[in-house]
């Protein structure tokens, strides 16, 4: 049962609910299960709770079994607000309105498009990236638009990202795309996706990377950021710039995430079929800086090793609207992660800025 309404951000309310007089910290989200209010019975998924897993640590609300929320806007008729059905053959599928779709305001310039026009994009891992490479644009940018493009390698619904909520200010957009959902914008490809950042939101600059919580089993293969590799092959199909976000670290106690994490070796090095920039910031602490620099060679062969300025990173950094964090850990526990992240948006910005340059007068993107 429900005995609090805690808190609310954009498509999510925390709860407290009782359960056989334990109490539970519990998340719902209205647009797929109704409004909870004190006294309402709730069904609860604790999977999380069972095998003690970090992200989030909430019970979630599968339905208010006394209270059922409205049918969706167009049930029984063709549905004009949308066809594509995300989280699919699961009970709490979503459907939703793609930009794809001839019901779409967009749907017209996303059907003429076929290129990114050379739009910079930065590829991340994680996340907790997201931030840091928004504070990396912003710095030498700060009219700079900036699209997220949300893969689904994580959370599915955008709506449990706090990050993502206050972060808002700084977006353009968010859309997301395959079975991720609950973006400004939804797309049914990373590569429709981007095309939406470029010619729905036009965005100078995107950002791709998975929601919060990231799925691995300790195995080169076995993670959910081996996705990077193919949103930099998405980025080169489409006419854009990649530029990589390099996940590094000398913080994390499992030495696969030493110096540059085996998951951006991988990716980066195997997965990634197409060359693109790969920022590192000067000023990295000694010990970091070589043992990256040792690992440098399995993933120069095929990409630019892009060096970075830091001055001015750390302040913005700092400056964040929201919190950074990373596996547990802020700005000064893991300095070096941030500060990549960071440089890498730096980097993207000034490939943006350039662009903008080379286009002819009358010729920039769609605003």
């Amino acid at each position: 049962m429900v005995t609090e309404v805690r808190r609310r951000w954009r498509g999510a309310v925390e709860l407290t609910v009782a359960v056989d007089g334990t109490a539970f910290r519990a998340l719902a989200y209205p647009a797929l299960v109704g409004e909870p209010e004190p006294g309402d019975r709730v069904l609860l998924n604790v999977n999380a709770q069972l095998m003690g897993l970090g992200t989030g640590g909430y019970a979630l609300v599968v339905a208010l079994p006394d209270r059922l929320p409205p049918d969706p806007p167009g049930a029984g008729t063709d549905r004009d607000e949308g066809h594509v059905v995300k989280a699919r053959y699961t009970p709490l599928q979503a459907i939703v309105r793609g930009v794809e779709e001839p019901s779409s305001p967009h749907h017209a310039a996303i059907a003429a498009a076929d290129t990114l026009g050379g739009m910079p994009v930065v590829t991340a891992d994680l996340h907790s990236a997201l931030p840091a490479v928004l504070a990396g644009i912003h710095a030498d940018r700060p009219d700079a638009r900036v699209a997220y493009v949300m893969t689904d390698g994580g959370a599915l619904p955008a709506w449990f990202s706090r990050t993502l909520d206050g972060l808002r200010d700084r977006l353009v957009g968010t859309i997301t795309v395959g079975q991720a959902f609950g973006g400004d914008l939804e797309a049914v490809t990373t590569h429709s996706g981007l095309l939406a950042a470029r010619h729905a939101l036009g965005a100078d600059v995107a950002v791709v990377a998975q929601g919060p919580g990231n799925l691995g089993a300790g195995l080169p293969w076995a993670f959910s950021g081996v996705a990077v590799g193919e949103a930099v092959n998405a980025v080169a199909a489409l006419g854009g710039q990649a530029v990589g976000a390099l996940r590094i670290s000398d913080a994390d106690p499992r030495d696969r995430h030493r110096g540059i994490s085996h998951h951006s070796l991988t990716a980066y090095g195997r997965v990634a079929l197409v060359p693109c920039d790969l920022p590192l910031p000067d000023g990295l602490a000694a010990p970091l800086a070589e043992r990256v620099e040792a690992q440098l060679s399995e993933l120069s062969v095929r990409h630019r090793i892009i060096r970075v300025p830091s001055a001015g990173l750390d302040e913005a950094l700092r400056a964040s609207p929201v919190a950074l964090s990373t596996m547990g850990r802020g700005l000064d526990a893991d300095h070096g992660y941030f500060l990549t992240a960071a440089a890498a948006g730096r980097h993207a910005v000034g490939l943006a800025v350039q662009e903008d340059q080379e286009q002819p007068a009358g010729q920039q993107r769609d605003q």
